[in-house]
């Protein structure tokens, strides 16, 4: 459970379904109501399979009518009025977005995926309706898979630019996450988090099988914690990927993990354990993407920073950047991207954000060609 809201005749509970953010309506007892005027408890149902949910504002108490917000990677923002009893919804408002912008041109859909362990891989996938689902598409997939947070399939205004060239658009909810509860989460971090960089490959390997990506078209995404698992899958599998991103991406774990002095470090043992245990040690260290950098061809690469950021600070990938130029054995480009004005969230402002989105869609349309 998320939240709930409590009313006069029933209370909504915001939870987590199938992996998604859904609102379940659920009656309290009235006095003197039976039969047909009894409310039931239901699921509020949507039109896509990838969606979240939320409350919107309710302030009264003594009402039939719930209000709740909708978004899909397909549908902008939404706000809807739910006449419980009825069942009749009501489109209040929705989102701007200026051009000839009609959701009606976009599917988005809820996949799960096989690991190899068998686990059941939620994978949140938006694309055009003309694009054809023959291998041919180039593919962006994302990730984070990390402290249990949650990448729920949301709408994104910057992201219809790749849809409208025909890119297919993909979040694996990779364990490490907690889109599936909290055993989910349990595991994909510890000694559990190598889950999360075979989760994020066996759906690589999944969307290319269902046809839904080109082989040699797949860029791979992934920021903060989300950096480390591209990092750490760039070099497992680094024939899968034709480019990586990796923004503010943690990837000297160990070094960092053993260095009590940074503020955040003791407090993250309980994310990635703590290497003064043997144990924990080796484990960080067999997946470490700066200690497992080896001479092998890797893929185009994107890595930003930020100079000022106090979460990744900038050596960490700047250190991993010159170890893949000296090793690597490829001679496809390796960019290092040093923000100079910004931290761990990159630069500040509505427009300055938009050309950080930019740079990187500027270097994914350069390595994945339409």
């Amino acid at each position: 459970m998320h939240d709930f809201e409590a009313f006069a005749r029933f209370v909504a509970v915001s939870i987590r379904a199938g992996a998604l953010r859904r609102i379940l309506v659920a009656p309290l007892p009235e006095a003197g109501a039976t039969g047909a005027d009894t409310l039931r408890e239901f699921l509020i149902e949507a039109e896509e399979s990838a969606f979240t949910m939320e409350f919107g504002d309710n302030p009264a108490a003594d009402t039939d009518v719930l209000r709740y917000t909708y978004t899909s990677p397909a549908t902008p923002a939404t706000t809807y009025d739910l006449d419980v009893r009825s069942g009749a919804r009501t489109l209040l408002k929705r989102d701007t977005i200026v051009g000839d912008f009609d959701p009606a041109h976009y599917h988005a859909e809820l996949l799960f995926v096989a690991a190899g362990d068998g686990a059941a891989i939620p994978v949140s996938v938006v694309r055009r309706r003309d694009t054809p689902l023959d291998g041919t598409a180039p593919l962006l997939l994302y990730a984070y898979g990390a402290y249990g947070l949650c990448v729920d399939p949301a709408f994104s205004i910057s992201r219809l630019s790749l849809l409208d060239r025909g890119f297919v658009h993909a979040i694996a909810h990779v364990r490490g996450g907690q889109e599936m509860g909290r055993a989910w989460y349990d595991a994909g971090r510890l000694r559990h988090k190598r889950n999360s960089f075979t989760d994020f490959i066996d759906v690589t390997r999944a969307l290319v099988a269902r046809r839904y990506a080109a082989p040699d078209r797949i860029v791979a995404m992934g920021g903060s914690a989300g950096g480390l698992l591209v990092a750490a899958v760039a070099n497992m599998a680094p024939q899968l990927y034709r480019a990586i991103v990796a923004q503010v991406p943690f990837v000297d774990v160990v070094t960092t993990m053993l260095d009590e002095s940074v503020p955040l470090t003791t407090n993250e043992y309980d994310e990635w354990g703590d290497p003064a245990e043997r144990e924990d040690y080796e484990y960080m260290l067999s997946y470490s993407p700066y200690d497992n950098v080896r001479a092998q061809a890797y893929p185009a690469m994107l890595v930003t920073t930020g100079l000022w950021d106090s979460q990744v600070q900038y050596y960490e990938p700047a250190k991993w950047v010159a170890k893949l130029r000296a090793s690597k054995t490829d001679r496809n480009p390796l960019l290092l991207h040093v923000e100079m004005e910004a931290g761990h969230g990159g630069k500040t402002g509505r427009f300055e954000h938009y050309r950080e989105t930019a740079m990187e869609y500027a270097f994914i349309l350069d390595c994945a060609p339409l």
